[in-house]
């Protein structure tokens, strides 16, 4: 019988039920991609990521239920508290590579694990101010997009938090999804992130999406070290460095479960 080692990490939290589940295949070798994308779906989580060891680095790709995506912050968060604390890692960073995103580098400091992702490049585009309205309820103060999804900007956390997104349009976005943002009250910024269009309603934690937001921030806040809060219902935290071409995000993680997949 062909089996596969999985486990069920919370990524972004220090606490069990929180942050951002996700799923971590460690392979020998890459499996097809109808396989991996059939073991997502059965998965049913925002994120399964699949790993093979290259040398002492290793390559990385990620599926949602229904779709495989260019990045994903948190799966590599899990992936690498997997392999630095379950299978005796022993160095203090880990080299992945992404054929979508290139390089990422994820580094072990405590029980604290900083991704070393690209930054992503935004676009003001607030002609498209009455296409997000429909999505949201609410007009944007700024509206931009980045490489792969829209990044609208609110006036409060409290309007945030009693936000309700009509995800009908929001599917409707050539994008991979929708982040929302405004300055935190006991935080730097807080953000939601919709993608109903990758499979996630809602996405409880979203690493990658701080490539758009830290740039974004950063500028308006004139500093370089921020802490996020992701407000979902699970919610994260997120500690974050903004290094011009290169966005450093730290966050902590809790195993969950561990088993095997049957293939046979």
């Amino acid at each position: 019988m062909t089996k596969i080692k999985t486990y069920q990490v919370d990524a972004f939290t220090d606490k069990l039920f929180s942050g951002n589940p996700a799923a971590i295949c460690v392979l020998a070798t890459w499996l097809s991609d109808e396989l991996m994308q059939s073991i997502a779906f059965e998965n049913n989580l925002a994120e399964t990521a699949f790993v093979v060891p290259n040398g002492n680095d290793f390559e990385i790709r990620w599926f949602t239920p229904i779709v495989e995506v260019d990045l994903c912050g948190h799966a590599t968060l899990a992936s690498a508290f997997v392999l630095f604390n379950l299978l005796n890692y022993s160095e203090s960073k880990i080299q992945f590579h992404s054929h979508r995103s290139g390089l990422l580098v994820v580094e072990k400091k405590g029980d604290l694990l900083i991704l070393d992702f690209p930054t992503d490049t935004l676009e003001l585009i607030n002609e498209e101010q009455n296409t997000i309205e429909k999505c949201i309820g609410i007009k944007s103060l700024e509206l931009y997009k980045g490489k792969t999804d829209y990044i609208a900007m609110i006036d409060s956390e409290s309007t945030l938090k009693s936000l309700q997104p009509n995800f009908e349009e929001i599917i409707k976005l050539d994008a991979r999804g929708l982040i929302v943002t405004a300055k935190g009250d006991n935080v730097d910024f807080v953000s939601r992130f919709f993608a109903p269009q990758s499979g996630i309603n809602e996405d409880p934690v979203t690493g990658s999406a701080h490539t758009s937001l830290l740039p974004l921030w950063s500028k308006k806040l004139n500093k370089n070290i921020l802490i996020a809060h992701q407000i979902s219902k699970r919610g994260g935290q997120l500690f974050c460095e903004f290094k011009n071409d290169r966005c450093l995000i730290g966050g902590k993680a809790k195993l969950f479960l561990t088993g095997e997949i049957n293939l046979d």
